[in-house]
């Protein structure tokens, strides 16, 4: 007599696994129907733009005219381009100067406002998140005027202590100054809300229990604050070095199209801008987004290993 019980082998397939994908898809047309704007929306201007930037990358054209197959040309002119490099060198050490210091006072400012002393806490999250949804635009208008070589505010105050004037936009080493305050004013209190919150996330018996034992308030900062926020400056590092290799609307309002005086405020986007609407290099211009992207993964991935080293340490 042929048993009734279920078969077990790997021949047989449950019947709801039978069904196609598509008929999945159609029995839940109305949830699909829900989320699909979503997904039409990154489609077209998130995956489209990514996959035509990519075959552009390997063409030539100036926007107007035919498109010309151009291979590797692009990228091998690319790796020997001066201006290129030269961008890249100035982007890293305006990452530098901005980065460092903007992340120390992010840390700072979130201790303070962790504080049980400080009064009006919500006020000062307000006000110290403010500048980061300010207009950029704005912002470069305004610093102009603080670093401007002859009436600028800064020269000013310098003069008040009988300090010469000091060339903020006709020198390099200004010029990238200039650009670093300005995002070190925009993202210190973005930054410092976000350790904020992971400050209010650390348990206070944890405090209490160094007290305890006598640990003193330095102590309790390197040993429990830093070690327990390290997911957070993690996470602060790597978006301060995707938003540091991205910089554009500083340098190109403050100085132009080209950087300022020898190009020392040239950065790799604003070299992407400049060779692609200006002067019509599209293809090239896609080849130097490619680019862009390898470097900042890289040196995303370097800051991650070593920020993981030191915590796995």
């Amino acid at each position: 007599m042929q048993s009734l019980e279920p078969k077990t082998g790997s021949s047989y397939v449950p019947a709801a696994k039978k069904e196609s994908l598509w008929s999945e898809i159609w029995k839940n047309r109305a949830v699909y129907t829900a989320i699909s704007p979503f997904y039409i929306v990154f489609a077209i201007f998130g995956l489209f733009p990514i996959g035509f930037s990519l075959y552009l990358a390997f063409q030539k054209w100036d926007g107007i005219g035919e498109m010309t197959y151009n291979g590797l040309n692009n990228f091998s002119y690319l790796v020997t381009d001066p201006e290129f490099w030269q961008a890249v060198g100035n982007t890293f050490i305006i990452w530098i100067y901005s980065t460092i210091p903007m992340l120390f006072i992010a840390l700072v400012i979130a201790f303070l406002l962790h504080a049980p002393f400080v009064k009006f806490k919500t006020f000062f999250r307000v006000g110290f998140f403010l500048p980061n949804v300010t207009s950029i635009v704005a912002v470069s208008i305004i610093f102009a005027a603080l670093f401007s070589n002859n009436y600028g505010i800064f020269n000013y105050i310098l003069n008040l202590f009988g300090i010469p004037m000091v060339q903020w936009l006709d020198t390099g080493w200004g010029i990238k100054t200039a650009i670093a305050s300005m995002v070190i004013w925009r993202w210190a209190g973005y930054n410092a809300v976000i350790y904020l919150a992971g400050l209010q996330a650390i348990p206070q018996t944890l405090y209490e229990a160094a007290k305890i034992d006598g640990a003193t308030g330095i102590q309790s900062f390197f040993r429990i604050t830093i070690p327990l926020l390290r997911p957070v400056i993690l996470f602060t590092v790597i978006t301060s070095t995707i938003g540091g290799m991205q910089l554009f609307t500083e340098p190109q309002i403050l100085l132009g199209n080209d950087g300022g005086v020898g190009g020392a405020g040239m950065t790799i986007v604003l070299y992407l801008y400049r060779e692609s609407f200006i002067n019509n290099y599209f293809g090239y211009g896609a080849a130097v987004g490619w680019g862009m992207f390898i470097l900042i993964a890289l040196f995303s991935i370097i800051n991650w290993k070593l920020v993981q080293g030191k915590s796995s340490n």
